[in-house]
């Protein structure tokens, strides 16, 4: 993972899995789009035609059609009827939903890419290594690039009119919309990424100053014990001085000698 900003919970892994799944249903989309804009009209002159070649191939040449030809003339002349059902404004619909996530995806991405590189002059102290981030970064654009470049041939060049068309109109309205966010999401990003490095050091300091309780009191304990052990040193040593944790006096010692304490029994 390169890293990671809370403004979109997403790591440009994950953001580019996203993109890669929109192109994916771009093509399959654009390619359903075409069968079913073919199969849409008169699909009576669609099936004679089918059933024209059919004959010419086997019964034409008084050949007799193997079982597997006939099975798969059958499943064509059935996706003729079922694409004569579809309507093309659905499927026009999701392609531009599909286009439209990978351009936000896309610019997702180069946002997050703008801010790694604006902070390669900060301290990085990550697993990853900086050459191995710099190298993610550019395989992901080089990729992405490539992506939307089949993408522009396949709907301008190799799909009908209206898919160029859709594919104009999404990229003019997509870099709009990303101009206009761009620098309110850079912001956002930025006091976030502040906002993380606050936690950061109040963590850090945190756990510091409980360091330095603990050694504090683990100071405090063995002096106390040391003390105890000199004490009671003490004690056996030089009785005289008495057994409290502070000696004795001259003028204690003297006092006691003269007023002696009397014990008195029950």
């Amino acid at each position: 993972m390169l890293f990671r900003y809370g403004v979109y919970n997403m790591d440009p892994i994950t953001l580019f899995a996203l993109a890669n799944g929109a192109v994916s249903a771009i093509k399959a989309g654009c390619k359903f789009y075409k069968e079913v804009k073919g199969a849409v009209g008169d699909v009576t002159d669609i099936l004679r035609d089918l059933d024209k070649q059919f004959n010419e191939a086997y019964s034409g040449k008084g050949k007799v059609p193997p079982p597997a030809a006939v099975k798969q003339f059958n499943e064509e002349k059935a996706k003729v009827r079922e694409l004569n059902k579809q309507d093309p404004t659905g499927v026009y619909m999701d392609l531009g939903k599909q286009l439209g996530a990978f351009f936000d995806a896309n610019a997702k991405m180069h946002m997050l890419f703008d801010e790694e590189e604006r902070r390669t002059f900060e301290a990085y102290h990550g697993d990853e290594s900086i050459g191995s981030r710099a190298l993610q970064r550019v395989l992901m654009k080089k990729q992405l690039e490539q992506m939307e470049t089949e993408l522009r041939d396949l709907m301008i060049y190799q799909s009908p009119p209206e898919l160029g068309a859709l594919w104009t109109e999404v990229t003019e309205m997509s870099q709009i919309l990303n101009q206009r966010q761009s620098v309110a999401l850079r912001k956002e990003m930025r006091e976030q990424y502040q906002a993380t490095l606050s936690r950061q050091r109040f963590m850090r300091g945190l756990a510091l100053s409980a360091i330095w309780g603990l050694g504090v009191i683990f100071v405090t304990v063995a002096m106390g014990f040391v003390f105890a052990l000199v004490v009671e040193d003490r004690i056996q040593k030089y009785p005289h001085l008495g057994d409290g944790w502070i000696p004795k006096t001259e003028e204690q010692r003297r006092y006691e000698q003269a007023h002696p304490k009397k014990y008195v029994g029950r």
